[in-house]
């Protein structure tokens, strides 16, 4: 045992390189300039900019009660984000695995049976031995796997977490487009009836001899397209309503929500430092746990080309002792250790040295791309609400001068100095606005809600 000891200690020394270092972080993963720049040219996230939205919990950011219970109901219910809780179940099992490999593994065979020689009277025989296996960590073959196991454990947390940020993000997104959906149909709704009356004068001046019978059919033609789009938009709102309670884990039906004039959301969004993508964004910490599995994997590889060392021990007692039968019985003690050193296995050993170290290449890789990706999403996110709130004025404007145009021209109309296609080119084109004008709050409220996901919010 003794020399066994010696020899371990000697090959650990001589060629025990590396296979316990700890993984550390790659330089040069968060590239200056990351979030890139506003549409004013400002770079985002100046040195001293440390506070973010992401810092938010989504109850803070989403302060419509309704919108708060489907999410809290989603996060019960929803199959993807409780199947992704059973895999970090799976992976706390294979964590304490691993954990356990450190500790001497115990088996116990008892065995007996019954003889008789030359007829004489039989005897019994019987034998209760207790082995103990422990494998000598010398080489860091447990150690290296056990902290793969637990990179792949904490990387189960981040698919986790990703998944009910997404889900977060997908219900509010889902949440806000009924509200532009039932905007826009309270819109077309109104206009439609504004229309009836329009086609009702119609019909009243032809009688009194100022317009004829196109312009009422024209008119005609016009209020049915807006009726026709009224039931376009109930589609819309039955199948978000149906994709809703998907999420809910729930049957089709009606969603309760409130009205799009009525959400509240800061007027800063401020994006914080790159670092904070590194320990908030779920998939961009996942990237950086599978690089660090990568490594532990490599780590083993190394190992595998030295000794494994294994002490084995064995206790009972047993009533045979060679030809005589002793009673009481005799106790039965032994220990034995090994060493074992892999000779014509190198060439496998290598190769899968090589390959661990080309997975360990793509997985820095994947997670460098992983935090560029974030970058852009960000910057993407923040701009879709910079030019969406940059719309809202000029919209309001261009709302304002069509509805005057629209009250002119209808005058006018009724005074014979212009034609009925003027009044349906005005009502038409304050209706597109109008329309816009819902899709533009929209764009913006869907930026905030991507800007949240983008810099992992929703984190609890």
């Amino acid at each position: 045992m003794k020399r066994v000891i010696t020899l371990a200690a000697a090959c650990l020394l001589l060629s025990g390189c590396g296979i316990y270092n700890k993984y550390q972080r790659p330089e040069g993963m968060l590239p200056e300039g990351l979030y890139g720049t506003t549409l004013q040219g400002d770079t985002l996230a100046q040195a001293g900019d440390t506070a973010s939205i992401a810092s938010f919990s989504w109850r803070e950011l989403f302060k419509d009660p309704q919108l708060q219970r489907h999410i809290k109901r989603a996060l019960e219910n929803n199959t993807d984000l409780l199947s992704a809780r059973e895999r970090v179940k799976e992976t706390e099992a294979t964590l304490l695995s691993s954990r356990l490999a450190y500790l001497p593994s115990f088996m116990l065979a008892p065995t007996g049976g019954v003889s008789s020689f030359d007829k004489s009277k039989a005897s019994w025989t019987y034998s209760a031995v207790a082995t103990a296996t422990w494998e000598v960590d010398i080489f860091g073959r447990l150690t290296n796997a056990k902290r793969r196991a637990k990179a792949l454990y904490e990387q189960s947390l981040e698919y986790a977490q990703a998944v009910c940020t997404e889900l977060v993000a997908n219900v509010a997104n889902l949440y806000y487009t009924l509200l532009m959906l039932d905007e826009q149909y309270r819109i077309s709704y109104e206009t439609a009836a504004s229309w009836r009356e329009g086609v009702a004068t119609m019909r009243a001046l032809m009688q009194a001899g100022l317009t004829d019978e196109s312009a009422v059919s024209q008119y005609e033609a016009n209020c049915r397209e807006v009726e026709a789009s009224l039931l376009d938009l109930q589609q819309q709102i039955r199948e978000v309503e149906n994709s809703f309670c998907l999420l809910l884990g729930d049957v089709p039906g009606s969603i309760e929500r409130g009205s799009l004039a009525g959400q509240e959301f800061p007027e800063e969004l401020l994006v914080g430092v790159p670092l904070d993508l590194l320990s908030r964004r779920p998939d961009v910490k996942s990237a950086e746990l599978s690089l660090a599995s990568a490594f532990y994997s490599t780590n083993a590889a190394r190992a595998a080309f030295y000794p494994s060392i294994t002490l084995t021990g064995t206790a009972g007692w047993t009533n045979s002792a060679g030809e005589v039968i002793v009673n009481p019985g005799k106790v039965l003690l032994s220990a034995v250790g090994s060493l074992t050193q892999p000779l014509f296995a190198r060439g496998q050993n290598v190769a899968q040295l090589k390959m661990a170290k080309a997975e360990q290449e793509e997985a820095r890789l994947a997670f460098r791309q992983a935090v560029l990706n974030a970058g852009s999403e960000v910057n993407n996110a923040l701009t879709a609400v910079q030019v969406a709130r940059g719309k809202a004025d000029i919209r309001s404007g261009q709302i304002a001068f069509l509805e005057n145009t629209v009250r002119s021209t209808k005058l006018l109309m009724q005074h014979g100095t212009t034609t009925y296609l003027e009044v349906l080119t005005a009502q038409q084109s304050l209706l597109t606005a109008q329309l816009t004008q819902v899709a533009d709050r929209f764009d913006e409220i869907q930026g905030i809600i991507n800007l949240y996901q983008a810099l992992g919010g929703g984190r609890e």
